[in-house]
């Protein structure tokens, strides 16, 4: 079974919309990076959680290398 992701891009997008409306006419600056840094950490965060702790189904979930996701979880210090 496909989950439908349209309510999280859509939430993404309004999230988006609203840094864009906040910056009044100044202009961004690496909004990538800015993005994926707030949104990697909750993801992995969240992922090893439902995963309970266990990396390998982890990783599988993302659709990431095992080790990628260990690299990750040391950038983000979600590892203890």
């Amino acid at each position: 079974m496909r989950v439908r992701h349209r309510p999280l891009e859509e939430s993404v997008r309004a999230a988006i919309e609203q840094y864009f409306d906040d910056l009044r006419g100044t202009e961004p600056d690496e909004v990538h990076a800015m993005i994926i840094q707030a949104v990697e950490r909750p993801l992995l965060d969240v992922v090893m959680q439902r995963a309970a702790g266990n990396q390998s189904k982890a990783a599988e979930w993302l659709g990431i290398n095992r080790n990628t996701l260990r690299r990750k979880l040391l950038e983000h210090k979600l590892l203890p």
